[in-house]
């Protein structure tokens, strides 16, 4: 009697535990704020390679000043 509970919880755990998994999720769908983000990034990396140059360009006013 004792070993009846045990039996159907192993059998309980062997049915939820065999079969396929479950398949993988759809793709995000696209939002609109999607592109903004991308625009935001672009600007994100432009200012950056402007900032570069900024600096680039006063070291060498520096070094001619000197």
């Amino acid at each position: 009697m004792k070993s009846l509970p045990m039996l159907l919880c192993m059998l309980a755990l062997g049915a939820c535990s065999s079969g396929k998994p479950p398949k993988p999720r759809a793709q995000a769908v696209a939002t609109p704020f999607d592109a903004l983000k991308a625009k935001e990034q672009q600007a994100r990396d432009v200012q950056k390679i402007v900032d570069k140059q900024a600096a680039q360009q006063r070291k060498q006013i520096q070094a001619q000043q000197r």
